[in-house]
């Protein structure tokens, strides 16, 4: 008798045991009554029949899953995409029936649906397209898988595009262009400052010229009004105007040859002709006369 009621104490407590659980927070406990789904059990302390009712346990957490995709781009470039998947289950009853019963492996399916979207999106792309452009790839990524897997109860948090991997020498080849077209640059920009130089040069050597021809002939204005004077006092002096003429030219000639002896420059005046050098002499006499003459009156 004693035996019997200790075997039947034994066999409560184990029962007990067994109808007692607890559900890991975070995670959700899907009942199952002699293998059939019956009912989502929450995290916290749970109940259910002994030995008819089974447990499976399903995370809520976010978990991540990284893909290598090898494949070939627009311009006949072999690149390996590393894309890194975050996604969890929905925290809804129906959407962790599905992730549990309608699919045996996610992460397999998740990794099919990374393959796809990648190879369809990278041969879209030229390899410069493809660094400057990898949020686009990540949000194909994200709305492709996404889309994909939602049916099953998962959802994608984020796709991230984490690394590009070409072999070296396309980098380098890639990067001498680069270098090239900097270079190209650098030789415009100078091109362009000599230009600038020139030009801004140029146009103050036009202004100086401007400046210097409006002197000279205001110079010789001035010079002309003070002959015009000068030709008027003489008449006065009873010289006829030839004479008068011929010393107003003579003086200037004078003039010129000093301005072209001071000049620092090997310049020698000569006549064309062997006619000139008795024309100068005679000039040189008949001003000495007409001044001897006009000193005298």
């Amino acid at each position: 008798m004693r035996f019997r009621q200790s075997t039947m104490n034994f066999i409560i407590r184990l029962l007990s045991l067994d109808t007692l659980f607890i559900v890991p927070q975070n995670e959700v406990g899907l009942i199952e009554r002699f293998g059939k789904f019956k009912r989502v059990a929450r995290a916290g302390l749970n109940v259910k029949l002994p030995v008819i009712e089974q447990i499976k346990y399903q995370s809520l957490r976010i978990q991540q899953l990284d893909v290598d995709v090898s494949t070939k781009t627009k311009d006949n470039v072999f690149v390996t995409i590393q894309v890194s998947v975050q996604y969890r289950v929905e925290n809804d009853d129906e959407k962790i029936y599905k992730s549990v019963y309608e699919l045996e492996d996610a992460t397999e399916q998740i990794k099919s649906y990374v393959f796809d979207v990648v190879r369809s999106e990278v041969p879209k792309l030229t390899i410069d397209e493809i660094f400057n452009e990898k949020g686009k790839i990540a949000s194909a990524i994200k709305e492709g898988v996404g889309d994909a897997i939602e049916n099953f109860g998962y959802k994608i948090i984020q796709t991230l595009v984490t690394d590009i991997q070409v072999d070296e020498r396309i980098i380098k080849a890639m990067n001498d262009i680069v270098a090239s077209e900097r270079e190209k640059q650098a030789a415009f920009q100078k091109a362009e400052a000599q230009k600038i130089v020139m030009v801004k040069a140029a146009e103050a050597e036009a202004e100086a010229k401007k400046l210097q021809g409006r002197g000279i002939a205001d110079q010789r204005i001035e010079i002309i009004k003070g002959f015009a004077k000068s030709i008027v006092e003489m008449k006065d002096t009873n010289i006829s105007e030839d004479e008068i003429l011929r010393f107003v030219l003579l003086t200037q000639y004078f003039d010129t040859l000093k301005d072209v002896a001071q000049a620092p420059s090997n310049t020698i005046m000569m006549p064309s002709t062997p006619q000139g050098f008795t024309n100068i002499s005679e000039e040189i006499r008949n001003a000495v006369i007409t001044g001897d003459l006009a000193a005298k009156k």
